[in-house]
């Protein structure tokens, strides 16, 4: 129920500047889940040829594999409850990182990733855990990434105004608590996001827009405008660098976007060198200069000459007098 609460108010909190804004690109239909059990899609990875996804708070430890037909084509499930799953990460070849991140009352002393096997098969897995803790309080987060080139963990809270990213170790530790620390600014509303192939850039996902960051930087590139879904909390970006949408609800469709050319001409931009600044001027000079950076002699030089003209004109005019 806080989530549709917190919904309503990101959609609100977009309606003044939607007259401007530019239209969202159009999302094809990939697929529909036909599993009855996926009723509240919160996280997704898109490995190519299969989809996974978990359910919101409320769910037992599953994730759900499913094919391009929207076919549930197997279930990795544990047996420790989560308190509250929300998103998906890539782990690598057949394993995907589950952030048990959520806390709605932001009253948590730590979250939990874990490392899940999964398959097109049915099967019952005792998976790694870790235990993350943050570096100044309690947050509530449904989005976690992984940079596939490194492979090392990130969580965005979910802040009304602005939320925090934050950088787990690289090399996280199954046997005490893994401090993270603060990297960057995030996305207000963030519900999910995904790494782009190339690991230079990831994209985290609102209800109604998304924003494109840069990396390492987590330099906020551009905005884009979302296709319409009732509870928009699931974004991946496949191999082919498509990018893929899920929402929650019974049988609800999976979308297909493309970034719209002005975005990614944008992303282009930021991987370019900068270019070489211009050589200083050489400053070994005897003119001194003004406030704005112009030497003084042009116009000291004139106004001798203007004072010399005016001198002389009224010399002349003395002479002719007496």
């Amino acid at each position: 129920m806080l989530d549709r609460v917190l919904g309503l108010a990101a959609a609100l909190s977009m309606v003044v500047g939607t007259t401007a804004a530019p239209s969202a690109p159009v999302g094809k239909v990939v697929f529909s889940f036909q599993d009855p059990a996926i009723v509240e899609s919160s996280g997704l990875v898109a490995t190519g040829d299969l989809f996974l996804t978990v359910n919101d708070s409320g769910d037992g430890g599953r994730v759900f594999v499913v094919d391009r037909s929207g076919r549930t084509v197997g279930t990795t499930t544990w047996a420790d409850d989560p308190i509250d799953t929300e998103s998906l990460a890539p782990a690598g070849p057949g394993e995907v990182w589950v952030g048990d991140t959520g806390d709605n009352r932001r009253g948590r002393d730590s979250i939990t990733v874990l490392r899940v096997p999964y398959g097109a098969t049915d099967q019952e897995v005792t998976p790694a855990a870790y235990e993350l803790v943050y570096p100044d309080r309690a947050h509530d987060a449904e989005t976690l990434m992984a940079n596939p080139q490194t492979g090392q963990l990130f969580v965005v809270s979910k802040d009304v105004f602005g939320g925090t990213i934050y950088a787990a170790p690289r090399r996280l530790s199954a046997d005490h608590p893994n401090e993270m620390r603060a990297v960057g600014e995030g996305f207000s509303f963030a519900t999910d996001g995904s790494f782009f192939p190339d690991g230079r850039h990831y994209i985290v996902r609102g209800y109604t827009s998304a924003a494109v960051y840069s990396f390492p930087g987590h330099e906020r590139l551009d905005s884009v405008q979302l296709p319409r879904q009732d509870q928009g909390e699931g974004i991946a970006v496949g191999p082919d660098d498509r990018i893929y949408l899920s929402t929650e609800g019974q049988f609800s469709d999976v979308l297909r976007i493309r970034l719209p050319s002005d975005v990614a001409d944008t992303m282009a931009a930021a991987d370019e060198p900068p270019a070489a600044e211009p050589a200083e001027a050489d400053t070994d000079t005897d003119t001194e200069a003004d406030d704005e950076g112009e030497p003084l002699w042009p116009w000291g030089l004139g106004c001798g000459i203007v004072f010399a003209v005016g001198a002389g004109w009224l010399l002349r005019r003395r002479g002719q007098a007496s």
